[in-house]
């Protein structure tokens, strides 16, 4: 018989391949990970990992068994959303991952509303970026993701993963103060083909959306400099030292000297929310979605 918190701390080290890793999803210390997976070894009667440097190396019997221990874990999930499910009470714990300005400008007000109507419901939100956000839904470290994609660089929602849309989010171009095109009601994108952008950090769907973009039109964007959180990229606008795309999400605090021109045609990104298929019957997650929704409209979120 394998203890199914041990099952779990090896369904964990496979989808991180270190303890570290494992550790930090699964809120243990590395050596209570690494105790864990001793104890299994013995249930298992042979060695499940072997070390590879700072890694780990699942054996041929530490994927088998990794493999039904996923099986497991996804039955376990299904039968405690099915009693959920008949009691009808929104109780329990949900883990959402949210990118970062949905995060600020989104969820808040949804940890807000669950907690005044659920009380017996713990909401933790963890910051994640979208790129990494479905694949943390799928191996169980988060229960429900706030993703997004843009309208021509969508991303796919993998198997077992169901998904509805929160919302649209219109961007805008942030230009500094005196550019020539500031005082434009709109602005169509090859109009600013030669301008220096002030882009996110590289490997980020933002990123990936302004180079895919402009290349698929035939230039080459010149990215000045990039900067993870849009109040830094917004700074660096007002500095004069570029031009930016702003979501309305991020648009919460623009500084002097900056202005913010809407794009034509139309630019937006979607927000949706995902989660595991066998826990979408629980009422908790039904009621955090539930709770999104209602929070976007008043965000402009249509």
């Amino acid at each position: 018989m394998f203890d199914l918190s041990r099952l779990r701390v090896l369904h964990a080290v496979a989808g991180h391949g270190s303890l570290a890793a494992a550790a930090q999803a699964l809120h243990l210390t590395p050596s209570a990970v690494s105790q864990a997976m001793a104890k299994l070894e013995r249930e298992a009667g042979c060695v499940l990992a072997e070390r590879q440097g700072r890694r780990l190396r699942l054996t041929e019997e530490g994927h088998v068994l990794a493999s039904h221990a996923d099986r497991i874990l996804a039955a376990v999930a299904a039968a405690s959303a099915d009693l959920d499910e008949r009691k009808g009470l929104v109780i329990g714990e949900v883990t959402i991952g949210a990118f970062p300005t949905a995060a600020r400008g989104l969820v808040p007000a949804v940890l807000r509303s669950c907690a005044a109507r659920y009380p017996a419901l713990r909401i933790r939100l963890l910051e994640v970026e979208p790129y990494q956000s479905m694949g943390r839904v799928a191996s169980g470290d988060l229960d429900l993701a706030v993703t997004q994609d843009w309208m021509n660089l969508p991303v796919a929602v993998p198997e077992r993963l169901d998904s509805t849309d929160i919302g649209l989010d219109h961007a805008d171009i942030a230009l500094p103060v005196g550019h020539p095109l500031a005082d434009r009601a709109s602005i169509a994108l090859p109009d600013l083909a030669t301008e220096p952008w002030i882009a996110s950090t590289a490997g980020t769907i933002c990123h990936d959306w302004l180079t895919t973009t402009f290349r698929r039109a035939g230039h080459e964007p010149l990215v000045a400099h990039q900067a993870a959180e849009f109040p830094t990229q917004l700074a660096l606008v007002a500095a004069g030292l570029g031009v930016a795309v702003v979501p309305r999400l991020a648009a919460d605090s623009v500084p002097r000297g900056v202005v913010l021109v809407p794009v034509t045609p139309a630019l937006h990104r979607r927000v949706f929310a995902v989660w595991r298929e066998e826990t979408g019957r629980r009422p908790a997650i039904r009621a955090v979605v539930g709770a999104l929704r209602e929070a976007a409209e008043p965000m402009g979120l249509r």
